[in-house]
């Protein structure tokens, strides 16, 4: 392996420790769920899955999960209030 791939195997690993560096502006994702596979996509800091639930809420499990492993480099979803 050359030197020039060596240094940047060590800046990966370092950059790798910041992950406040990485902000993502888009994606989707295939996420496999207890009953069912769910689409999930994010576009511009907002959330879409296509389970009922996010449908009512804004949130579910399944973003709220994303938002975990994704935490900081991306926007949390905005849930909506329960009616009174």
């Amino acid at each position: 392996m050359d030197s020039a791939m060596i240094g940047k195997i060590e800046k990966a690993i370092i950059y790798a420790q910041e992950p406040e560096r990485v902000t993502f502006e888009e994606f989707r994702v295939t996420f496999n769920g207890d009953h069912k596979q769910h689409k999930i996509s994010y576009y511009n800091g907002h959330w879409q899955c296509d389970c009922h639930f996010f449908e009512t809420r804004g949130v579910c499990s399944h973003v709220m999960t994303l938002e975990r492993l994704l935490i900081g480099s991306v926007k949390p979803a905005e849930a909506v209030p329960m009616p009174a």
